[in-house]
């Protein structure tokens, strides 16, 4: 258990600083992965994503209590995704009616992405894609994109469950 959060900032930033030079090894499976979230092809997004958690991850790294699973999940995304330096990505930041996992704005500001993570209780991704979807558009997370004047907005839901992700998106 994390004690604070002053300790899992660091935790975090230890992760994701752990994942950026894991993944920067792979600069293919990382310039495939983001190109399928910028294209809005949640089939390749899945296979690149899934394709990095089978080769990285141990099952063991996403033990946590219940309800905090998707942190872990959150986090290797977030160092995967930072490989791009000319997306801004911002994590759990306030937009809509609460805090979406991650926004990113291209650096041309044409596209923004919106994305929810889910670990769905007995591994139902399909059940995850679709919670994580539609708590996007319940709270409103695309708010913030939309007062940057970017007008074409790509939702991802994105559940896991061990070394297995699903990735869904709208437009």
């Amino acid at each position: 258990m994390i004690p604070n959060r002053e300790i899992r900032q660091i935790y975090v930033k230890q992760i994701m600083e752990w994942i950026q030079e894991e993944a920067s090894r792979d600069t293919p499976l990382l310039e495939r992965l983001c190109a399928a979230f910028e294209a809005g092809d949640a089939r390749g997004a899945e296979e690149s994503f899934g394709t990095f958690l089978s080769r990285t991850i141990s099952i063991r790294d996403s033990w946590a209590p219940r309800g905090r699973k998707e942190n872990f999940y959150h986090g290797v995304l977030l160092g995967l995704l930072g490989y791009r330096e000319d997306w801004a990505i911002f994590s759990n930041v306030e937009s809509g009616e609460g805090f979406s996992d991650i926004l990113i704005e291209s650096g041309d500001g044409e596209l923004g992405i919106v994305i929810e993570v889910k670990y769905p209780d007995g591994g139902d991704l399909e059940k995850g894609c679709r919670e994580a979807l539609e708590q996007i558009e319940r709270m409103g997370y695309e708010e913030r994109l939309r007062q940057d004047d970017i007008e074409r907005v790509l939702k991802y839901g994105i559940a896991c469950n061990r070394k297995k992700c699903r990735v869904a998106v709208r437009e």
